[in-house]
């Protein structure tokens, strides 16, 4: 089970309430600078960073001059075209210095529900850590609606964390844990430090309350957790609002800790196998050997492709001779497969007419 000190791939969710002063409606310049430095510090050693940054409704509401009440829908997403742009500046000047570079990412539930959107989105995420840099993820607010919003940033970080394979979820929050009860209101309330079965009474747990800023309470936080662990990730709750917090939780700052189910691979490849195959790619012994051997199912080493079936679906992977493989999530469909089965990756932007992806099935994205 990884801890900050050794995971190799961390998601950090950052409340509004920690970024934005609630009074002025600014930037909390300060804190931002001391967790651009542990950002800088998890890097340095090697780890893979990504960042579900809260903010830009509350930074865009203190722009516009908008009251701290609940906004209306067209208000909130006016707030959060102002806010993004003052928020992703604010990130980039803040890891500039440390030699990083951020990029911006901006999602909605339909990312994640709709299986070949989740690719695009994992694909993308995982180029941009290849290339060193810190995804900044947020969701679209300048254009969700209810029916196509998470609606918190705790439950898209931890989706985030399982679309990116992460192996530990920070959520950085103005509590420091997950207690029995309210300690505002309980003076008995105990803190858990770990968790390791989320049980109807550990839910039972969570209130509903949320801070001014932000809409998350800690009933959304045990919902993530749930998620993250699932996805073989741990998690942890703890006080952000103090400067250096990743640091902080290095040198056991308090906190409650969500153990994983699995570890990430695993759990992805038990989901790979779960699903029902929508077709066959039929492959030669030399691409059952590549395949066993860790690599990537290039269209080089097709043979046959049955069913009909699109970008992101579940596929079977079969020697000629009839023998299952395993299965995996197609990055083409059926009639793309067809046109380019036996041909080298170079050919396929002249046999398709539009550039292609290198690999039928990324090794990521295969369960033997």
């Amino acid at each position: 089970m990884a801890t900050l000190k050794d995971a190799k791939r961390v998601v950090v969710k950052i409340g509004s309430a920690l970024l934005v002063d609630r009074e002025t409606g600014d930037l909390r310049a300060d804190w931002l600078r001391a967790i651009a430095d542990d950002i800088a510090s998890l890097r340095a050693r090697g780890a893979d960073v990504v960042l579900v940054s809260s903010g830009s409704i509350a930074l865009g509401r203190g722009i516009l001059g908008l009251p701290m009440t609940e906004l209306p829908l067209e208000q909130s997403q006016a707030a959060a075209a102002v806010g993004q742009i003052r928020l992703a500046r604010a990130w980039q000047e803040a890891l500039a210095p440390h030699d990083l570079t951020t990029a911006q990412v901006l999602v909605t539930l339909e990312d994640s529900a709709d299986r070949r959107r989740y690719l695009n989105s994992r694909a993308t995420l995982s180029t941009l850590l290849g290339f060193g840099t810190v995804p900044i993820v947020n969701e679209n607010d300048t254009v969700a609606t209810d029916e196509i919003r998470y609606g918190d940033n705790d439950r898209l970080a931890a989706q985030v964390a399982a679309t990116v394979g992460a192996d530990l979820l920070v959520l950085l929050s103005d509590v420091d844990g997950l207690y029995t009860g309210n300690p505002q209101h309980d003076p008995s309330a105990q803190r858990l430090d770990i968790i390791d079965h989320i049980t109807p009474e550990i839910e039972g747990m969570a209130g509903d309350a949320g801070s001014g800023l932000s809409k998350g309470g800690m009933k959304t936080k045990v919902l993530a957790a749930k998620t993250a662990t699932a996805s073989g990730c741990a998690m942890i709750i703890m006080h952000g609002a103090d400067p250096h917090p990743l640091q902080r939780l290095q040198d056991g700052a308090p906190n409650t800790l969500f153990t994983p189910q699995l570890d990430p691979h695993a759990a992805r490849k038990r989901w790979i196998s779960a699903m029902k195959p929508q077709g066959v790619l039929c492959v030669d012994a030399g691409a059952a050997k590549a395949l066993s051997s860790g690599k990537s199912l290039l269209p080089a080493g097709l043979r046959g492709v049955e069913g009909r079936f699109g970008r992101g679906d579940p596929v079977e992977i079969r020697l000629q001779s009839g023998e299952s493989l395993g299965q995996g999530l197609s990055r083409y469909t059926a009639t793309e497969a067809r046109a380019i089965a036996g041909r080298h990756s170079s050919e396929i932007e002249a046999v398709l007419g539009y550039p292609g992806r290198a690999v039928l099935i990324h090794r990521d994205d295969m369960a033997l």
